[in-house]
């Protein structure tokens, strides 16, 4: 607010009486010299902004040719790509040459921020150039592999499936230096960019938006370099992966995503592969209580299986997976695994839910196995897609007679989709598929542990390990740092004997935080469960499917360590369904508030807590969420202070800042 001004009254009767003075004049070079001195600045001003219009020029000229490699890339047409690529740098160079002109202004106070901020612009658009020639480099030994158009007849046709995911894999490591040369322009270009201040820009000119679309620009290429920096160890590492060239032998566990647990789904069933220079060979194909009556020792169930799981009193590999992360619930797996009869060494656990097999299926079309159709068309039977009907009819429905094939029915459908992915031309599927796969990693449906260290510590850097956050193991794709003013939540739901009720029941979640005078926060959360689907015939006799049952749900919600509950209400005893308090405890770097619910079909039930944090906010609010992996687009409202800032669902783990 400007300061008020003084009102300031001279009585004019007791004001002294002027005196004539003669006038003095100014002599006129004390005018015309600092005149001159302005008029000859804007004189030379003018004559340095001249060059602007032919920036101006070049820069449309190079817009231009921008757009058309573009959508060269987009086409994956390789040869247009690398003309395109020739063409703007070209049209670049021209545009550095006409700027070189209007760099003397940088000295200039305000013009010059400006005028260096185009200066970075075009060291990033060379950089980025930079990456593309390398990408083409690497690519173009392999074109005829990848299906890419403009280029010469392929003969990646030619032998089995098989045999071309061998020369993928082989060619695969001809592609690290380049990866690497790639990663140093892209940090470049990163740089440049981050030079650059959107918010010194104004929102409009005229109708023309320019500060929202710059940021929106620079958040796109930021991310972009985020998921091609944080895919570098994972790139690098995945010859090794794929077994070239020492063969390797991972599971793959199928979470059933419909019965939620702690890591994404109940362990339905397992198949082991062993990978020989990037060919899959299914070793064995198995139900989870197979494998669970192959094992010679008995395990003590822990507390968690005592207190929440219905009916059960030893611990069983299929329920190992009771740790949200993912690494310390596969050592537990392991740790049971080698008292199996007939295992294996093995490199690796890879863990894949319904989601991976419906997103495929989307892509690859349906599929027969045993005479039933595996597709993503939507069932009226569930509301869910047709492979997870006939995934749980399958092997969930009681029968009158012995299913001899059901226990191999998952390796038979990853093998088919493998058969369908290589079968044909490249460019019809595995452009989508790798979408596809990234997008799954993203979304943590896939999960990955390695024995390597190097290999883990890609997947974690590609957030591929499903790891809880702390200080000393962050994932690379996040700014996160614990005890760095962050605040923190996860929030981890385990259906312990509720049938495949998560196939039904949604949640939504409401975190409203305070930001106290202190620095220091409260928040309170709530968690509205809601299932508004009828109940299944879960009768025996009846040989109904029994997909809708009472949810009983195990809950868990990760805090910043430190973390003091004030209140709760609507958690309940799993002995007798009294209201009780939630318990409080610290793990993982974390504390945590621990309860259980009945969510009923029809019903709905509403989980409220309050806490303080240590966590301290200076100026601005920082928050992790972490998904649970195996959930789906559960809705999330951020309030800070009362205030909604942010709804969304949540897909990955997503930071924000306010």
């Amino acid at each position: 607010m400007p300061q008020e001004l003084k009102k300031i009254t001279i009585d004019t009767a007791e004001a002294p009486k002027s005196v004539a003075t003669p006038k003095k004049r100014i002599p006129w070079k004390f005018i015309a010299i600092p005149l001159g001195i302005v008029l000859i600045a804007l004189v030379v001003i003018g004559i340095m902004l001249l060059p602007l219009r032919g920036v101006v020029a070049k820069a449309k000229d190079l817009s231009v040719s921008a757009r058309t490699t573009m959508d060269a890339v987009k086409s994956q047409d390789l040869e247009k790509t690398k003309a395109g690529l020739i063409e703007t740098r070209v049209k670049l160079t021209q545009l550095e040459a006409e700027y070189k002109k209007v760099l003397p202004l940088k000295g200039i106070p305000f013009l010059g921020a400006y005028i260096a901020d185009g200066e970075h612009a075009i060291k990033a658009g060379f950089a980025g150039l930079t990456a593309g020639d390398k990408a083409i480099e690497a690519i173009e030994p392999n074109a005829d592999l990848l299906g890419l158009k403009g280029t010469k007849k392929s003969t990646f046709l030619e032998g089995t499936a098989e045999d071309r995911l061998q020369f993928a894999v082989k060619t695969m490591s001809a592609l690290i230096p380049k990866i690497k040369e790639m990663a140093t322009s892209v940090d470049t270009l990163r740089k440049e960019l981050g030079a650059i201040n959107p918010n010194r820009y104004p929102e409009k000119i005229g109708k023309t938006v320019i500060r929202s679309k710059m940021v929106s620009a620079f958040n796109v290429i930021e991310e972009m370099a985020n998921l091609f920096v944080n895919a570098q160890p994972l790139l690098v590492n995945l010859p090794a992966l794929l077994g070239e060239p020492t063969e390797k032998r991972y599971l793959v566990l199928f979470q059933n995503d419909k019965e939620l647990r702690s890591t994404g789904g109940f362990i339905t069933a397992y198949a082991q592969f062993r990978m020989v220079k990037g060919k899959p060979i299914l070793e064995k194909a198995d139900d989870i209580y197979a494998l669970d009556a192959s094992i010679t020792k008995k395990f003590t169930a822990p507390r968690e299986i005592l207190t929440f799981h219905k009916g059960v009193y030893t611990l069983n590999i299929r329920d190992s997976n009771l740790s949200p992360d993912y690494k310390l619930s596969m050592q537990q797996f392991e740790k049971m695994y080698t008292y199996a009869s007939g295992k294996e060494l093995i490199d690796g656990i890879i863990a894949v839910d319904t989601h991976v097999l419906v997103e495929a299926l989307k892509i690859l079309g349906p599929m027969y196995v045993y005479g039933r159709e595996f597709s993503a068309v939507i069932d009226k039977r569930c509301d869910c897609p047709k492979a997870v009907y006939e995934l749980e009819d399958y092997s969930t429905r009681p029968v009158g007679y012995v299913r001899e094939a059901r226990k191999d029915i998952i390796g038979v459908l990853l093998q088919q989709i493998l058969r369908m992915a290589l079968g044909v031309s490249p460019s019809k599927y595995w452009g989508n598929l790798f979408q596809m796969l990234i997008a799954e990693i993203n979304q943590k449906h896939i999960l990955a542990y390695f024995h390597d260290g190097e290999a883990q510590k890609a997947a974690e850097s590609f957030n591929l390990a499903g790891r809880i956050m702390t200080a000393s193991e962050s994932a690379a794709v996040l700014k996160y740092k614990e005890g760095d003013g962050w605040d923190y939540l996860h929030i981890n739901n385990s259906n312990m004997a509720g049938a495949k009720s998560n196939m039904f029941v949604a949640s939504y979640v409401t975190k409203d935080t305070t930001v106290n005078s202190d620095g220091t926060i409260t928040t309170k959360l709530t968690i509205d469960y809601k299932n508004p689907y009828p109940g299944s015939d879960c009768g025996l006799e009846s040989g109904g499917l029994c997909l809708n049952a009472p949810l009983r749900n195990w809950v868990r919600v990760y805090t910043p360590a430190g973390s003091k509950l004030v209140d709760n209400k609507g958690a309940i005893s799993p002995k007798d369904g009294k209201p009780i308090t939630l318990d409080t405890y610290d793990s993982l770097g974390k504390t945590v508030f621990e309860g259980f619910l009945i969510v009923n079909p029809m019903g709905t039930v509403k989980l409220e807590l309050s806490y303080t944090s240590p966590v301290k906010s200076q100026g601005t609010y920082k928050l992790l969420i972490q998904k649970q992996p195996g959930t789906n687009d559960e809705e999330y409202s951020i309030k800070l202070n009362g205030k909604e800032r942010k709804r969304a669902p949540l897909v990955t783990d997503t930071e924000y800042i306010f």
